[in-house]
């Protein structure tokens, strides 16, 4: 048995006042299906925020108190004003520099890009910023499917959660007690309307999404190319 699936594995999620709640909940439950495994909600302090859409939550470990080295550290898509955020984009550049493996959900990608953590890898995100991450020095991948390069895993929302994290959990713990999590969660998605990216949906329904969310995406676009911008 190797050293990593003798101690507990350490993973950190980082919340935000008006976090995309259902980016971590699929990394949560993969994980926190997983035995002897510690999860830190983390955030400055562990004051009640509210996530997007409205949900309740609270840390359980503030940004002092984070160990120093995760085993994985999950960021989900956060609003502009937390990419824009100093402290937020110090507390990911650190812990995921020192973190084995990182996995950003969806708009996440842009604070991880904001953070100079994209430079020459490949990576993903939702359909809305996609177009961003060229700005921020990555090389953009579509297509929808979990994008790994090195200890970088990149995915799309809610569902990208759940793979993601059952892909680094295979690497912590080894396929066969990724398999046994999978199966206890009964991963196995059936979209009902099978429109759930924008070639499947069609231009129509693709165009009138996006206009939906650009007041949330827009902002967090601007955001993450002005603090990547800062630490060039």
């Amino acid at each position: 048995m190797s050293p990593t699936a003798q101690r507990p594995l350490t993973i950190g999620f980082l919340l935000a006042p008006g976090v995309a709640v259902m980016d971590l909940f699929g990394a949560h439950a993969v994980f926190g299906f997983a035995p002897q495994t510690e999860l830190h909600m983390l955030w400055k302090t562990r004051d009640a925020i509210s996530a997007l859409p409205p949900f309740p939550i609270a840390a359980t470990t503030t940004f002092a108190d984070c160990p120093d080295d995760l085993d994985a550290l999950v960021v989900g898509a956060v609003p502009a004003d937390v990419i824009a955020d100093e402290e937020v984009v110090a507390f990911v550049r650190r812990h995921a520099s020192r973190a084995r493996y990182v996995i950003g959900i969806c708009g996440g990608v842009l604070l991880l890009g904001a953070a100079g953590l994209l430079d020459g890898r490949r990576a993903t995100t939702n359909f809305h910023v996609l177009d961003a991450l060229a700005g921020l020095g990555a090389q953009p991948v579509g297509g929808g499917d979990v994008v790994i390069d090195g200890n970088l895993y990149t995915a799309g929302p809610a569902t990208g959660g759940f793979e993601a994290a059952l892909l680094v959990l295979a690497e912590l713990r080894g396929v066969e007690q990724a398999k046994h999590v999978e199966l206890t969660i009964e991963y196995h998605p059936r979209p009902p309307f099978n429109v759930g990216t924008p070639e499947l949906a069609g231009p129509a329904l693709a165009n009138e999404v996006l206009a939906a969310h650009a007041w949330f995406f827009d902002p967090c676009k601007d955001a993450a190319r002005a603090m990547y911008g800062r630490g060039r």
